[in-house]
């Protein structure tokens, strides 16, 4: 539910202006000459307003089976109703000054074979970005990063790669991520890393080496998907979703909003995140960085409002369900 109200609030609020908070509409009631009788009876079924809808009747519950209209209907809501639900929602089942700092570390950086539109890290725009392909970092500067965010108070070291997936490097390379996470794990932090598609297989050796949590974003709505990337399908990005799953590692998965998506892309990729087997551990929401060089280097402007809604609702959860906006 958190997932989806708070997600909501923030990819709504790209759309926000004061004009698009309005009122709720106020029932009228129609008098007449009867009125004092009719008042002394009970009122007819037909009589009576609309029913509360599930969503709100059902407010914090965990939910898979959600339909388009019934996100869209969230996705509607006035948005200072939104942000008290999705507050609502969130004091259910969590501490709301509760904040995890995480420390992130690129462990190879640019040449990845992917045309992700908005990723400067893709060698289709490395001569506009001016980003050089680097080699996978060494084992121990790993290790010491690491050392260094647990001092600094982070309890998650994540770690990301700009490869299609591990499937396109050899073995000794593989090894080498893997080492890193048993290292990092042994230093008794969380460990997430971000490595592009996964097999069943490859996820099952991250779980053996003790990985805590995967970052594999859905980027967007499926239907928008194809003018985001087209080395890649939509379902590529849910195989691999169910892989880690499976493999008993967490899930972080969430979007990007100012991609030159519309507002129904928006609630198609809430709907994509709230219908999951699982809901995701975490859920992030980015806004697009547009970088010099890239496709969408001239998107990414998004009204006031996103940010201050992106305050209002970060870190906001529901049980096992994360939102991490960045």
């Amino acid at each position: 539910m958190a997932l989806l109200l708070q997600a909501s609030v923030l990819a709504r609020s790209a759309f926000a202006a004061s004009g698009l908070v309005s009122a709720r509409t106020a029932r009228s009631i129609a008098s007449s000459s009867h009125s004092q009788a009719a008042a002394a009876q009970p009122l007819a079924a037909e009589d009576e307003g609309p029913a509360e809808p599930r969503w709100s009747h059902e407010l914090g519950a965990v939910r898979t089976d959600w339909t388009r209209q019934e996100v869209t209907d969230v996705y509607s809501q006035p948005l200072l109703d939104l942000v008290f639900k999705a507050a609502s929602v969130h004091r259910m089942y969590n501490d709301p000054s509760m904040v995890q700092r995480c420390t992130l570390l690129s462990i190879k950086t640019g040449g990845c074979p992917e045309n992700c539109s908005y990723c400067s890290q893709s060698s289709y725009w490395s001569d506009d970005t001016g980003l050089k392909a680097e080699k996978l970092m060494d084992l121990e500067p790993v290790y010491e990063a690491a050392l260094r965010a647990r001092e600094a108070g982070s309890t998650r070291f994540c770690m990301g790669a700009a490869w299609r997936g591990p499937s396109q490097v050899g073995p000794r390379q593989w090894e080498r991520v893997l080492e890193m996470v048993r290292r990092i794990r042994g230093l008794g932090m969380e460990v997430c890393t971000t490595l592009g598609m996964l097999t069943p297989d490859q996820a099952k050796q991250l779980r053996e080496a003790g990985l805590t949590a995967y970052n594999h974003n859905l980027d967007t709505s499926p239907e928008f998907y194809g003018k985001i990337t087209t080395t890649r399908k939509y379902e590529d990005r849910l195989s691999t979703l169910a892989a880690v799953r499976d493999a008993g590692i967490s899930v972080c998965a969430g979007g990007i909003i100012g991609l030159g998506e519309g507002e129904q892309d928006r609630v198609g990729l809430l709907l994509q995140l709230a219908t999951l087997p699982e809901h995701p551990e975490s859920v992030p929401i980015n806004r697009l960085v547009a970088v010099k060089g890239t496709p969408l280097q001239v998107r990414g402007w998004l009204c006031k409002n996103t940010l201050v809604v992106a305050v209002a609702v970060q870190g906001t959860s529901l049980q096992d369900c994360v939102m991490a906006v960045m």
